[in-house]
């Protein structure tokens, strides 16, 4: 069974220094903190895994692109990226200006596992297009005011005006992933939303919010790969989060976390796809044909956008009725 660690734990680990010279049973505790918070160390660790090592097993390597099934033997060229990337993104500027000549209010849900790429995905949707209309949230955790207030109202006051899409890089489904796995909120919460996530998103597309949810996942050697990456790079440190020391001892967990929401909370109106991330060249060209599909703009050239990757782009009902997400238990 996995170790748990305290969020203070993680809390220290998250800040140790990007490179330290000293032998690690030399280094001296914070001012404050107790010896025992050594121990925070282990929250990176899990069946071989360790954050801080130079190098992670070749096990863990070995397996990193193929983890969770993933249909590809080699990673796209990143020649064929770009090359297949600007004609999207030339789309992506003709769906901005559809929205503002019409009106149209668009959001855009990416949630997914740690380290499966939202950011970077949600950068390459947002590249060329006018920030006054392309609008990224990502909100901190709820303040006390927010806690005491109907749990999907902070969101609603970020829903888009008239001519704008918002991108929520992780969104509501906080509350059925990271709180629901991570104990932050009771399983009558979880229920509760579960039950009124689908009503909420009714009530945005019935008055005329167009709603696209993408779900990234990756396999768990993958996650390890980039998790160890981000640590060892100080200009990525900052992506990672004391939530984040636990995605992998918790892997499970947020398996089937993710399976029963993805199944509960795919609607006729705001349909779950999930995008196999663990090519992140991949899941980025076939993340943005996806939205460029959904919505119905003017002038959509097909031939540009090309057709989508049913292997990296899938459909809730196939992936679920496939096993959904992977499990190492």
């Amino acid at each position: 069974m996995a170790k748990k660690f305290s969020g203070a734990e993680i809390e220290n680990l998250i800040q140790l220094p990007a490179t330290q010279s000293t032998p690690k049973e030399k280094r001296p505790p914070k001012p404050g903190k107790s010896k025992s918070t050594g121990k925070a160390r282990k929250a990176g660790k899990a069946k071989g895994f360790d954050i801080e090592a130079d190098t992670l097993p070749e096990a863990i390597v070995d397996a990193a692109y193929h983890s969770g099934d993933y249909p590809y033997g080699k990673r796209m060229k990143r020649k064929r990226y770009n090359r297949e990337l600007e004609p999207l993104q030339i789309e992506l500027q003709k769906l901005m200006r559809w929205a503002q000549k019409h009106g149209e209010r668009i959001v855009v849900v990416f949630e997914g596992r740690d380290g499966a790429g939202k950011g970077g995905t949600i950068a390459r949707f947002t590249q060329h297009l006018n920030p006054r209309q392309a609008r990224i949230v990502a909100l901190p955790k709820p303040s006390d005011t927010e806690k005491g207030q109907w749990y999907f109202q902070r969101y609603a006051a970020e829903m888009p005006t008239a001519g704008e899409i918002v991108f929520f890089d992780r969104s509501w489904y906080n509350r059925a992933g990271v709180e629901r796995v991570m104990g932050f909120c009771t399983p009558e919460q979880t229920e509760s939303f579960l039950r009124e996530a689908p009503v909420f998103e009714g009530m945005l597309t019935r008055g005329g919010i167009r709603i696209v949810k993408l779900f990234l996942t990756i396999g768990r050697e993958m996650q390890m790969m980039r998790l160890h990456a981000r640590w060892h790079d100080p200009l990525k440190r900052w992506k990672l989060s004391p939530i984040d020391f636990e995605a992998i001892p918790r892997f499970d967990d947020y398996s089937r976390a993710f399976d029963e929401m993805l199944g509960r909370t795919s609607t006729k109106d705001a349909p779950w796809v999930v995008v196999r991330s663990n090519d992140k060249l991949r899941a980025r060209l076939n993340a943005i044909r996806h939205v460029l599909r959904a919505i119905p703009y003017k002038d959509k050239d097909e031939a540009a956008i090309g057709p989508l990757d049913d292997k990296v782009v899938v459909s809730v009902e196939r992936y679920l009725a496939k096993g959904g997400e992977p499990e190492t238990a």
